[in-house]
């Protein structure tokens, strides 16, 4: 078990409290089993990037902040583009495409 596995975990921890989620909602909303969130939490087992970009979102934060010491405090500055991309991030490409298409139509100058 590697020690910046076991901060991972604590950090997982600490940012799923936070957001009120037990290790069952954060594992159901992520799309992971509960087993790996708890491996995870526990540092017996590290994350491929994957799976930190899914725990992320389902937490609604930026996956940098899980490797984040400022958890507690919530002061890592999250800006429209990062909440943006997050959104994005669990699209289709057919949803996606439209999105693109939107933007095309909105940003449009005239």
């Amino acid at each position: 078990m590697s020690n910046l596995q076991v901060k991972f975990g604590r950090l997982l921890a600490a940012h799923r409290k936070r957001a009120g989620y037990t290790q069952e909602q954060l594992a159901e909303d992520a799309g992971v089993s509960v087993d790996t969130i708890r491996k995870l939490e526990g540092g017996t087992v590290g994350a491929s990037f994957p799976m930190i970009e899914k725990i992320a979102g389902a937490l609604r934060i930026d996956p940098a902040e899980l490797f984040s010491t400022e958890v507690p405090s919530g002061t890592l500055s999250r800006t429209k583009f990062n909440e943006i991309s997050l959104k994005l991030a669990g699209l289709s490409p057919n949803e996606l495409q439209w999105v693109s298409d939107l933007l095309d139509v909105a940003l449009r100058r005239e």
